[in-house]
């Protein structure tokens, strides 16, 4: 007799549950436990030509959870990579696309290098710092001498921004001079920044066009063809019920 025909006793099947405590971990849990099992089904075939057929369909089926992504450049390589590393690189498959490998994967990227956390004048941020740096390493002529007028410029917009109020040029000359660590130099200069004025208009343009332009005009009854006043609408003086 055939064995799927055998009846099965209940304690047994019931003894012989599987649980997901008790199962493998799903390495991209996404696809599901099926689509796992799959690869590693595919993984233990022997026969080099059915492994391979075993691995395309798998990638169809991969390609249909996710229709609209078919057409998308790269997409196809993407499934691969994902295949391989299901299959925890142990999937031997003859791949139209290089083959990721586990060290490769494990890689860290380089620490990021943060911004100083306390600067001293923190309305200024971060930019200007940079900036003073850069123009620190130009050498002196009328390039740099642009540059560092732009940087205090900047720096008094941003005072301003911060410090709702007017602020002297020799505070900012003073501040840059601090910042480029004495290499900036506007101490003794004549040289003049932009009126405060002319840096925040900017501010008060975007605030007139969010503000309304001015009180709501009231609609007259007259015609502007005519002259004459609108008819009266039978049931504009109904009154309330």
């Amino acid at each position: 007799m055939n064995s799927k025909y055998i009846k099965e006793n209940s304690n047994d099947v019931v003894h012989h549950l599987e649980y997901n405590a008790e199962r493998s971990h799903l390495i991209i849990p996404e696809y599901g436990r099926h689509l796992q099992k799959l690869i590693d089904q595919a993984t233990k075939i022997e026969d080099d030509v059915e492994r391979n057929k075993a691995a395309k369909y798998i990638i169809q089926v991969m390609g249909s959870l996710n229709p609209h992504l078919r057409d998308v450049p790269d997409f196809q390589h993407k499934l691969w990579d994902q295949i391989f590393i299901m299959s925890d690189f142990k999937l031997v498959a003859d791949s139209p696309y290089p083959i990721p490998s586990r060290e490769v994967l494990q890689l860290k990227p380089d620490v990021l290098s943060y911004p100083q956390n306390f600067p001293k004048y923190r309305y200024y941020g971060n930019n200007i710092k940079y900036m003073i740096d850069v123009a620190n390493k130009w050498e002196d002529g009328e390039m740099k001498s642009a540059l560092v007028k732009v940087i205090a410029n900047h720096m008094k917009k941003s005072y301003l921004s911060w410090n709702k109020d007017t602020v002297k040029d020799d505070v900012i000359f003073e501040h840059l001079y601090e910042l480029s660590g004495g290499k900036l130099n506007l101490l003794q200069s004549t040289e003049e920044l932009l009126n405060t004025t002319d840096l925040l208009r900017t501010n008060k343009r975007v605030s007139n066009k969010i503000s309304p332009a001015g009180p709501p005009k009231n609609q007259s009854n007259k015609n502007t063809k005519t002259g004459k006043p609108n008819p009266i609408h039978k049931n504009q003086n109904r009154k309330p019920l």
